[in-house]
């Protein structure tokens, strides 16, 4: 006999225009995603205390508390995937909410399964991070993302899954789920983060970053491909989220571990 279908992805939509909140409300419900909505950044908070979802979605521009305000309130207390909406396009409006910790962002007006498709990328890049083991409860219903529109619709094929980092371990890091590298400890099945023997938090996406510098120590990384590997970009998407996420990441694990390579990437150093 076999179990339950996990419940789909819970969504916290916090959006002021009340016709675009229904509209998108409405679709991703089609989508068969549990939807909880609020209309100012305040309430937003409120309803993410209460209700802990597992997506945020929220807009750049909010009433009470702006967008990039209640994403950082909200990085203080949860590592959950973010995703912010936007009118506009401007640099400071990107920057601003990825450096706020957001994980990507999303342009208006939208597709409906444009939007469906980048929250399931986003939700499957939480996954590929910190999967349960089998026969473990899978806490954030992650298995359970909905495929296609509960109702009538157009539908979008599923976005590919991403491939985990690679396996192998960097030269001179020794064999299993940790990688030591220059006072950089990594636990790749336990999720935790050490630099210096300081515990580091970091976001899924952070993360997820920072496995595909680690399995290559001193090996440029171009930018398209942490969008392919990290963010699921099979296309060329902003490379601003690939930049503004090592920003956050060097804040995090120390400034002088990652080196720019101009007009090409990035690269972990290795140790001297």
């Amino acid at each position: 006999m076999t179990g339950a279908r996990p419940d789909p992805p819970r969504i916290l939509l916090v959006e002021d225009d009340e016709v675009i909140r229904e509209a998108t409300r409405m679709a991703l419900e089609r989508y068969g995603f549990p939807v909880t909505t609020a209309g100012d950044g305040l309430e937003g908070l409120e309803r993410f205390r209460a209700d802990r979802p597992d997506v945020l979605l929220l807009d750049v521009m909010l009433p009470l508390l702006d967008g990039v305000g209640l994403c950082r309130r909200i990085r203080e207390e949860s590592q959950l995937p973010i995703l912010m909406m936007s009118a506009r396009t401007e640099s400071v409006d990107v920057v601003s909410g990825l450096e706020a910790g957001a994980d990507d962002y999303i342009v208006k007006p939208f597709e409906s399964a444009v939007l469906v498709a980048r929250i399931r990328t986003v939700l499957r890049r939480t996954r590929a991070v910190a999967a349960p083991p089998p026969g473990a409860v899978d806490p954030a219903g992650i298995s359970g993302i909905p495929e296609s529109p509960a109702s009538p619709g157009t539908a979008v094929e599923p976005a590919a899954a991403a491939e985990p980092a690679a396996a192998a371990e960097p030269a001179g890091g020794p064999p299993g789920r940790v990688r030591l590298i220059a006072g950089l400890e990594v636990d790749t099945e336990g999720m935790e983060v050490k630099a210096d023997g300081r515990r580091v938090p970091l976001t899924p996406t952070e993360f997820r970053l920072l496995l595909e510098f680690t399995a290559a120590p001193g090996v440029v990384l171009e930018r398209q491909t942490l969008l392919e590997r990290v963010w699921d970009y099979a296309w060329g998407a902003d490379s601003r989220v690939v930049d503004v996420h090592v920003q956050r990441l060097r804040a995090k694990i120390g400034a002088d571990r990652i080196e720019t390579i101009r007009g090409f990437g990035y690269k972990l150093r290795r140790p001297r």
